[in-house]
């Protein structure tokens, strides 16, 4: 690590991240039993929330790649803060519809696109290549101890003053993070005379560099589907939760929490399961489990018993993302070009999350003709679609990490046509 900038950074990422979990419990229950959302209009509000993905991903990349991430950090995070204030204080003057909350998704969405490709895309300035796996594990870590600490603390405030108030709580984490980025020092600042460049040009080169690195692309296109599944389930998972399995905020804030735990040790264990597997079986394991462990809830009825099998499923279900998902932004970050980085991660993120806003109105419409069921029984299917794709690629018999690229290497790997690594007798990965 570089003197104690990856501890600060990462503490400030865990506050946000805590504000964010108790924004996941507020949100459903403010527009599902307070505002009485339907079905449709609960997908409409989780796809506008992604809608800026979609948008904005593609030009965050070369934003970030142009000027010094820890600026945008600390600009984001206090947008972020003005956004979610305007939820209590829209109920205070009595005039909270589904309308405002539309909107706020909506800004807090683009705020949080910016914000997250800074994040991203700072980590290897901030530790050594050899750690970018550990340092990757850990924001993992932090991730899902912030998705248990927050939905526990979401749980309780909103059951204590309510799920509008429950938002100022948000707000202040985003202020906390800010003053983290703040202090950070950044090594590594963007090469002067990049950003006289046109940002067209700068995007193509992003999504050049992604479709023509076949592991990659393999990946990449694998996660993309993941993200069509994930759109479906996740658009509706909260409302059949509140409506269909008849389970009040603290119940859902208790299967929300269960599962950040699991992306906590999935996270912390992360690197000895790569150690001991290899990157590309870890990487197909993990594409496996989170289908399976999607049945429960399709299966589940009213009751105590079936909700604990749904956070335990759960739990599994983010264990298995976390270590797969560390473990290929790893991959990426340790063969992308120094100065693509943000670009190339961003290509990976408008792919695959930009697609989760039509994944949820699509959602939101099976569910409007056939029911919330059969929209979440459709979702799980998506879901099990990558395990073939990677099980005929390449990615899923890595037996290595990928060795870092030196400077002198990252001209060759931004403007080559093969994979980095072909020819050298070496498997790389994402």
């Amino acid at each position: 690590m570089r003197d104690r900038g990856f501890d600060l950074y990462l503490t400030g990422e865990f506050a946000g991240l805590v504000g964010t979990s108790v924004h996941r419990v507020a949100l459903p229950t403010l527009a599902v039993l307070e505002l009485r959302a339907s079905a449709g209009q609960a997908a409409l509000l989780a796809s506008l929330a992604y809608l800026p993905t979609f948008l904005l991903a593609l030009p965050a990349g070369a934003v970030v790649d142009r000027y010094p991430k820890r600026a945008l950090l600390v600009v984001t995070d206090l947008a972020g803060a003005t956004a979610v204030a305007a939820i209590p204080a829209a109920a205070l003057l009595d005039v909270l519809t589904m309308p405002v909350l539309y909107g706020v998704c909506l800004l807090l969405g683009a705020v949080s696109v910016l914000h997250q490709a800074a994040a991203i895309a700072i980590v290897p300035q901030l530790v050594e290549p050899a750690m970018l796996h550990r340092a990757n594990a850990r924001v993992g870590a932090a991730f899902g101890a912030a998705d248990t600490a927050g939905t526990s603390l979401g749980t309780a405030v909103v059951a204590l003053t309510g799920a509008a108030r429950a938002f100022w709580l948000d707000g202040l984490s985003f202020l906390v993070s800010a003053w983290c980025a703040s202090r950070l020092r950044e090594p590594g600042l963007p090469v002067a005379g990049r950003s006289r460049r046109r940002l067209a040009a700068e995007i193509w080169e992003g999504l050049a560099y992604t479709a023509r690195t076949p592991f990659v692309r393999e990946l990449v296109f694998a996660l993309t589907v993941v993200g069509l599944g994930v759109g479906v389930t996740g658009a509706l998972f909260s409302y059949y939760l509140l409506t269909t399995l008849v389970a009040g905020p603290t119940a859902l804030g208790i299967v929300m929490g269960v599962s950040g735990a699991g992306a906590l040790a999935g996270a912390l264990l992360a690197p000895r399961i790569v150690i001991r597997f290899g990157p590309g079986p870890t990487l197909l394991a993990g594409f496996v489990v989170c289908p399976v462990a999607g049945v429960p809830l399709l299966i589940a009825r009213p009751g105590v018993g079936w909700l604990g099998l749904i956070a335990v499923a759960g739990g599994i279900q983010l264990a298995a993302a976390a270590v797969a998902g560390t473990t290929q932004r790893a991959l990426r970050q340790q063969i992308c070009p120094p100065h693509l980085q943000s670009r190339a991660q961003q290509t990976s993120t408008w792919l695959v999350s930009g697609s989760k806003p039509f994944a949820a109105l699509a959602g939101g419409a099976v569910a409007t003709a056939y029911g919330v069921h059969a929209a979440l029984v459709v979702g799980t299917l998506l879901l099990a679609v990558p395990v073939a794709v990677l099980w005929r690629s390449p990615v899923s018999r890595l037996t290595v990490l990928p060795v870092a690229p030196t400077p002198v290497e990252a001209p060759v790997l931004a403007g080559s046509r093969r994979a980095p690594g072909e020819g050298t007798g070496s498997d790389r990965g994402q």
